[in-house]
This record gives structure tokens, sequence and C-alpha cells, in this order.
């Protein structure tokens, strides 16, 4: 008998440790749907297999720290409770979207909370008031056998059919997609949206898709080399597409761009309103009665520069005389207050029957800053990506008080900014810009006036804090000019204990970490507030883990938003973005796209990658 216990002990006591440590047990109880106050728990394990038979499914993704979903968890018990009455019974369930983070990605779970209504697996986003009125009445329409998922409003473009379809369409948004990217996972259910809203306008405004990985030859005619790119046609002419890339913004963008691309002025008064008013350039095409041909050619060049420029049009002899111009004549101007002594105070471009679009939106775009303008964050991104770029801070007010001491300083900057013809100088409020202030190193200078330049790699110099005059102004610009600036990097403390699975990286170490040649980097760039950078974190420490041991592989991640990114390869347009720095091409990194995230996704590209630089290595 002793024998038969000490043999059962054996067997028994695996079993006993494996489920310690996360073996069979813990799976079989993830798998388990339990319930918390009428709601059904479900979690990556057993989400697929609870929705097997089930027509209809209500489900909540939240984070247990969201105070909306905190507010939101009485009604959402008492919705439980009223569609369990319900005949037949509509299940209630919860995601705990931070703990499930396959779920949270597949479903493109980006806010708190978020719901939706699957039916027979397939989900469909519930976008209406939170009440239990309202949502059960939802998810009773849904649950009924004779209701279907309405088809998608957006048209779908193949070979056979883009030319007829954008060749006729007086305007029509058109996105080239791949179905594995993740970001156009995450714009589809907002263009579908914005697609059935516009599709309700007189007349409507179409929106079209184009899979570019099964179109290959269209994806090509129209460059497209990223996914997702959008572009709108107007009668079969491509224009790119700049605007907001979710539901209301695609709306309001594309009801604007549906409008003619330039507006009519009729008298001398309006172009004086907006010389003396206004903080851009004017553009505007002088014509008369018969100059249809050169008109045309104006729209299209004001079709193609629409986002970034308001154009306008004139046929009245008095505007051409005031503005001492010919009909058929394009005009650029300044604002009076941006005009000097050093620059031309229009800039005149002559259409005639040869002239092409590129010709006009050439002559805007070379003519559309002022020697020294100002630059806001309303215009900035629009005007001030050029480099190197020369911005001077102080209290900048145009107002009639303020107009004296904001002009002194700016003629001084004139002064300098015209000998200097290859950069682009502006100035800039130093309220409006004190994060950016702070971030140089400049925030308590305790100077009146302060100066930085901004390079094409993304690097920022600093002018040493001082009393501003010409001189100094010039002295710094010309050190830049040679080489013997140092630029400032906005970084993070060092860390003082960096001995976790996961490397923690600052400005002031990529460098040392990230460029080490002697290892292979895999770095992920997150965003403390990304909702996906969230999901991915426990992912992410489990692939530390897993390569820990090894001796020339390096797993860090790096918080982009308060960090520089010394090496310009290393572009971060969205996170979280990954990158694979292989020790033998570390300044020709590969981008983490397109694989699943989870470990074994993450393990397959890290293999992949080690294999190819090693081999690289022996030849």
């Amino acid at each position: 008998m002793g024998f038969l216990w000490s043999a059962l002990l054996v067997l028994l006591l695996p079993l006993a440790v494996f489920s310690e440590v996360g073996g069979p047990e813990t799976s079989l109880e993830n798998e388990e749907v339990k319930e918390e106050n009428g709601v059904l728990v479900l979690n990556d394990a057993n989400f697929d297999t609870f929705m097997l038979d089930k027509d209809t499914v209500l489900v909540e993704f939240y984070a247990p720290w969201c105070g909306h979903c905190k507010q939101f968890a009485p009604e959402y018990e008492k919705i439980a409770g009223t569609l369990k009455e319900n005949d037949p019974p509509i299940p209630v369930a919860k995601v705990d979207a931070t703990e499930a983070p396959k779920l949270a990605e597949k479903y493109d779970i980006a806010g708190y909370p978020t719901i939706k209504i699957f039916k027979k697996g397939q989900p469909v986003d519930y976008e209406d008031s939170r009440t239990e009125e309202a949502i059960v009445a939802k998810a009773k329409e849904v649950s009924d056998p004779n209701w279907t998922i309405p088809p998608e409003t957006t048209i779908v473009l193949t070979n056979a059919n883009f030319d007829e379809v954008v060749e006729t369409a007086d305007i029509i948004l058109v996105e080239f997609y791949a179905p594995w990217c993740g970001h156009c996972k995450k714009l589809a259910p907002e263009y579908e949206k914005a697609a059935q809203e516009l599709s309700k306008r007189t007349p409507a405004i179409p929106l079209a898709k184009v899979d570019a990985t099964a179109e290959a030859d269209l994806a090509t005619r129209y460059n497209v080399t990223g996914y997702p790119t959008l572009k709108i046609f107007r009668k079969g002419k491509a224009y790119d597409y700049n605007g907001p890339r979710e539901k209301h913004g695609i709306i309001d963008f594309m009801i604007e761009q549906a409008g003619p691309p330039s507006t009519l002025v009729q008298t001398v008064k309006q172009v004086q309103e907006h010389l003396r008013d206004g903080s851009d350039a004017t553009v505007i095409g002088v014509f008369r009665d018969g100059q249809e041909k050169l008109f045309q050619t104006y729209q299209n060049a004001a079709n193609a520069l629409r986002e970034d420029f308001k154009f306008y049009h004139a046929f009245s002899s008095d505007i051409a005389s005031f503005l001492k111009v010919q009909p058929g004549q394009l005009v650029v101007m300044h604002p009076d207050r941006f005009q000097s002594k050093y620059e031309a105070k229009k800039h005149l471009f002559k259409i005639n029957d040869l002239t092409k679009e590129e010709d006009l939106k050439e002559h805007v775009l070379k003519n559309a800053l002022p020697l020294v303008g100002h630059r806001t964050k309303a215009n900035e991104a629009k005007r001030y990506t050029k480099r190197p770029l020369v911005v001077v801070y102080y209290t900048v007010d145009f107002s009639f008080d303020h107009r004296t001491d904001t002009q002194y300083w700016r003629s001084k900057v004139l002064d300098v900014a015209k000998d200097f013809p290859e950069y682009t100088f502006c100035i800039s409020n130093e309220d409006d810009y004190a994060s950016e202030l702070k971030d140089l190193g400049l925030g308590d200078s305790g100077e009146e006036v302060n100066v930085a330049i901004l390079d094409a790699n993304g690097k920022k110099y600093v002018k040493d804090p001082e009393e501003f005059d010409s001189d100094s102004l010039r002295e710094f610009v010309q050190d830049f000019k040679k080489g013997k600036l140092i630029p400032v990097l906005k970084s993070q403390p060092v860390p003082k204990n960096n001995k976790g699975p996961v490397k923690l990286v600052v400005g002031k170490t990529f460098e040392e970490i990230v460029m080490d040649k002697n290892s292979d980097v895999l770095i992920e760039f997150y965003a403390p507030w990304c909702g996906h950078c969230k999901a991915l974190e426990p992912v992410y420490n489990d692939l530390g883990k897993k390569y820990r041991s090894a001796q020339d592989l390096v797993i860090a991640k790096m918080d982009a938003t308060v960090n520089d990114i010394p090496v310009d390869r290393y572009k971060v347009e969205g996170f979280p973005t990954i990158y694979f720095a292989p020790k033998n091409r570390k300044y020709n990194p590969i981008q983490f796209q397109g694989q699943d995230r989870d470990l074994e996704g993450f393990s397959r590209f890290i293999e992949e990658h080690r294999a190819k630089s090693k081999t690289k290595e022996e030849l």
C-alpha cells in the first residue's frame, strides 16, 4: 500500500508544480467564462470559443483605470439584467482590454469604454448614447433573425472599374490599403462611417478603396509606397490627401474640398482688408471675360494647393488697377505687417495658353513666405517645415499697442535674414512655444529674446542667452553654417538601474545602447498615453525575458514624447514604432511592420534579421 501511495505522489507532484507556474490548470481557469454582477468576463483565452455558437453578444472593452468605464459600470450591469430577460436572452460581456492585448489589437480598441455588438461573431460598432434604453434597443435590433450587417458604402475599386469611376466623379476620395496593415485596419471603420455620412449629401461625395496588394498596377501608377495612402480625384486627376483620418475630420475635410478652390473678390476694399488684416500670403488671379482657359489653369493649380493656401480670383478692372497688374496675371502678396525694404511688395506671374499648372504652383510655393514671417501653432505644419529654420522667440504681438516693439526686434532679424537666403527665418511668440523653449533649455534664460536653429536632421542648436542684436544673431548663424555649433538633446535622466529585461533608452543613451555595434537591438518608441503601447507592454516584457540571456541582443524601449532621437534614420510617425538595428548596419534599421504583435511574431522577426546579420558578418 505504501508503495502505491509513493508512486501516486510521484505522478501527482509534477502536475502540482506545473500548476503553480501557470500550466494547464491556469490555462483552463482563463478559458472559464466567469460572471461579475450579471456581466460575463471574456479574455484572450475564452473569447473565440464563447462566440462560436452565439447569435448576438453585447461586449464592452474597458480599462480598470478608466474613469468613464467606472462611471458606466452600474448602467452596464442594469443592461445585462434587462437583456437576460429578453426572449431569447442576449449575453452581455466585458473585456479588460489591458489584460487582453490580442483582442484589443484585433478589434482596434483605441479608447475606453468601446462597445461592440457581435452578430454571429462579426463586430458591429455601437456609437449612440450610453444609456440603458439606447443600448438595449440596438442590441434587440441586431438580434432580430432578419437583421444583417449593412453592406459597405465604400466603393471597392479594381483595375476593371477604376478609371471609369474616378474619371466621371467630380470629386472622390480613394484609399490605397494593404489587408495586413495595422494603420489601415484602424482607419477602416472611420472611413466607412465617413462614407455613409457623405453618401447622404446632395450631391453625394463618394469614398472608395483599392487593395494595393491585389491591384499592383494601380498602386504603381499612383506612386503608392506606404499604407494607407489616400488621394482625392477630380475628374480623374489625382491630388494628395493630407486631411484627418477619423470620421468627423474626413467628413468636414471632404465637404470643404468639394467646394470651389478659389473665392471671388469683387471690390478693392476686400483686397485691402486681406492685406491689412491677414496673417498669410494673399494669392489672387486677375482675369477678364474670355480668359476661361487661363482661369481653368489657375483653378487647377488652386486645387492642388488648396489645403495650404487660400486662393482668390477677380474679374474687376478696379482690382487690376489697384494691384497694378494686367488681366491674366497671378499675384502673391504678403500682409502689410510682413513687407520690408529687402523684398518685393508683390510677386507676379503672367499666365498664358502654354502655362502649366506646375509653373503656377512653383511660383506660389517659392513666394509663400516673407523674408521673416510669424511662425505660429496654426501655420507651422504648413509654412515652416523647411529646414534649416532660424527661430527668434520673444513677445510677438501685432496688436496696435505692441506692434512697435514687435517690429523693432523683427527688423533686427531682417538685417540678418537678407544675407542668408538659403535659410528660413521666422519669429515666434515665446508664450505659444513655452514647451519648445523648455526643451531647448531656454525656458528660464531670463533674456527678452532667444534664438534657436532647427536643422534638417532633427537636431536643434541654441544661441547662448545674451543681449540680442543683429551682430550676435549673424555670428550665431555663421557658426551654424561652418558646423561649429553643438546640438541640444532633449532627454530624460539616465536610469540609475537599467537591469530589467527591457532596457530603457533616453536621449543621452541612444548612441550608447542602440548604436552599439556589438549588439543587435530591437527598440520600441512609445508614448505613455498610447493605448496600443499599453496593450503591447506585457508582450514586449515577455520578449525581453525570452532574450535576456542573449549576449549580443538587446530588447529596448524609449519614450519618444520626452526624448529626442539623435539619429534621423529612426523616424517615428506613430506609436508604437519598432525598429531592429542590426550590429552591422545601425544607420539602416528595419522597421517592424505587418507582422503579428505577439511573442511568436516578434521572435520570428528577430530571428530572421539576426540570421541575415550573421550571414553578412560571415561574408
